[in-house]
């Protein structure tokens, strides 16, 4: 992200939507400086650096009926200094290790999880990224009798496609040794994935209890499997 633009957007939104004292015909009345198009065209901007720097911002937002933009020039302020400091924090708290971002993962993940993780649904944007992988799982061997777990595991069988049953070989498989391993591992983490992340998810387990942290790991594994099975060559009969 282009820290310096963001932070320009970010004053721009303060700077039209402070609210200032207006006198017509002997009245004054409050508005916003820049008027309430202006103001709303900057918001539109303004919300989607918010959704990238704060994710969560939105629950935080109370409603403010004098001032309806002060619960948005708050969330602003907010993200104004975590794009300002959040090196120097990183760097004063912790270890400089570096930073797992959720939109440089494969977009089978990311753009399942989006809406729901922006909205704070950590836990329901991993089951949909989920969800997509195995769509498109299905999509890749051309069936929809078998999913998840049992597809993987039909379409990296080291047995020769069948009729309806293509298989997946990852790149670089030649049959031998290693090429068998990984396409176990690959099997072996679905399993995982779909045993110990999607079916809790979906049986409203995690919700509200899974922290960002442990979603982001989470949503790391389906990306993973997702970059293997769109990389695999399929072989039919």
């Amino acid at each position: 992200m282009n820290n310096d633009w963001a932070l320009s957007k970010l004053d721009e939104f303060l700077a039209l939507s402070e609210m200032v004292w207006r006198t017509q015909s002997g009245s004054s009345f409050p508005e916003v400086a820049g008027g309430v198009t202006a103001v709303t065209q900057s918001a539109q901007v303004v919300e989607k650096i918010l959704d990238r720097v704060t994710p969560a911002w939105r629950k935080s937002l109370v409603n403010d009926d004098y001032e309806p933009w002060q619960p948005t020039r708050l969330a602003v302020m907010r993200a104004q200094s975590e794009i300002r400091n959040s090196a120097e924090v990183a760097q004063m708290l912790g270890e400089d290790a570096p930073a797992m971002r959720a939109d440089a993962m494969h977009r089978w993940a990311w753009d399942a999880a989006r809406s729901l993780w922006q909205s704070g649904h950590f836990g329901e944007a991993v089951r949909a990224a989920t969800v997509k992988l195995n769509a498109e799982m299905q999509n890749k061997v051309g069936r929809r009798d078998v999913s998840e777990t049992a597809l993987f595991q039909q379409a990296f069988s080291a047995d020769a496609p069948s009729q309806g049953s293509a298989r997946l070989r990852p790149v670089g498989d030649d049959g031998g040794k290693t090429a068998l391993s990984v396409r176990r591992g690959i099997v072996s983490l679905a399993e995982g994935l779909f045993a110990a992340v999607r079916n809790p998810a979906s049986h409203d387990v995690s919700e509200g209890i899974l922290s960002e942290q442990i979603a982001l790991e989470q949503l790391a594994l389906v990306s993973l499997l997702a970059r293997w099975v769109e990389g695999c060559t399929v072989v039919r009969e």
